[in-house]
């Protein structure tokens, strides 16, 4: 099933906002703006797997968010809120991809 933004445009919500909401539902963001031919096209590709229960709560979700991006534009526009991570900048990751991993630095303990 494919999806268009063409809706949520004129609340300035696009494709990838909608995308990053659905991580705040608990669902894995689906394949964005693909195909090329559907303009801010949102592809979903449920599995045989996936229950009705789960379907039917994706498809909750996706209708919660279209209410938000017409009542509180924001709230989606600055999604996910409930990851351990923000939004990442996608356009500096792009330019400059970290392509292994790095534990952070460790902390030396002071010997008094």
């Amino acid at each position: 099933c494919v999806f268009s933004d063409r809706d949520l445009q004129e609340h300035g919500v696009h494709t990838v906002d909608v995308a990053k909401r659905l991580l705040d539902y608990g669902f894995y963001a689906p394949t964005i703006y693909f195909p090329l031919v559907v303009k801010g096209a949102l592809m979903i590709e449920p599995t045989e797997t996936e229950t009705k229960e789960t379907l039917d709560a994706f498809v909750d979700a996706l209708l919660r968010i279209a209410e938000e991006a017409r009542t509180q534009p924001t709230l989606v526009r600055e999604a996910p809120h409930r990851t351990r991570l923000a939004r990442l900048d996608e356009t500096r990751a792009a330019r400059r991809p970290v392509l292994r991993w790095r534990p952070p630095p460790r902390e030396t303990a002071e010997i008094s």
